[in-house]
């Protein structure tokens, strides 16, 4: 009922930047919290960033200073500023999102994600 799909994800050298997309759709009444998490082969899957539907923040230690997340409600979109990249960044970024549908009943959703890679 609930999809939600990043994008914007690539290859890109170390000190560079990418910006991320994660776009809701479906039967969506309201969103709270959204975020994103990286996960990396052989490691945990680890919070980035999550943000509140009031704009609130919160960041990993390893990505403060570097990453900024945002949203805009009323494209039920969330987004992931990445700065300064390091090659230990390279991960699968998946975007989640803390729904309530039109039948009112409440989830988590997930994308797919996303495949950021930084090497030179």
């Amino acid at each position: 009922q609930v999809q939600l799909v990043e994008s914007g994800g690539g290859l890109v050298q170390p000190g560079g930047s990418l910006r991320l997309s994660c776009a809701a759709s479906g039967s969506i009444l309201l969103i709270n919290a959204m975020g994103w998490y990286r996960q990396a082969p052989g490691i945990e899957r680890e919070l980035v960033a999550v943000i509140t539907a009031g704009g609130s923040a919160q960041y990993a230690d390893s990505v403060k200073g570097r990453f900024t997340i945002s949203r805009n409600n009323a494209k039920n979109t969330v987004y992931l500023q990445m700065n300064n990249l390091k090659p230990e960044d390279t991960a699968v970024y998946l975007c989640n999102a803390n729904v309530m549908s039109t039948s009112r009943a409440t989830f988590l959703s997930w994308g797919q994600g996303t495949q950021v890679t930084v090497s030179s």
